[in-house]
């Protein structure tokens, strides 16, 4: 068990994280769509702004879901934890 926030699920085969098991992790994943989809239609005429503003907010939203994943990421073979 981790010591910090746990708000995704563990994939269970490979390396990442699976579904969202609180609601903050469901939040945070609404949150990331809504700027994504409000950054892509401001910003539609102008694709290197849109590149310059999403790469920082993807890279952000990976980090928080690798920090907030019950057990971290690691690769798994399927056996239970």
């Amino acid at each position: 068990m981790s010591d910090g926030p746990e708000w995704f699920a563990p994939k269970r085969y490979g390396f990442g994280s699976g579904l969202p098991i609180r609601w903050q992790g469901w939040a945070l994943v609404a949150a990331f769509l809504a700027v994504c989809l409000a950054v892509s239609k401001a910003f539609r005429d102008n694709r290197l702004v849109t590149l310059a503003i999403m790469v920082p907010v993807a890279a952000t939203f990976v980090v928080v879901v690798a920090r907030t994943t019950r057990g971290g990421w690691r690769w798994r073979w399927g056996e239970d934890d």
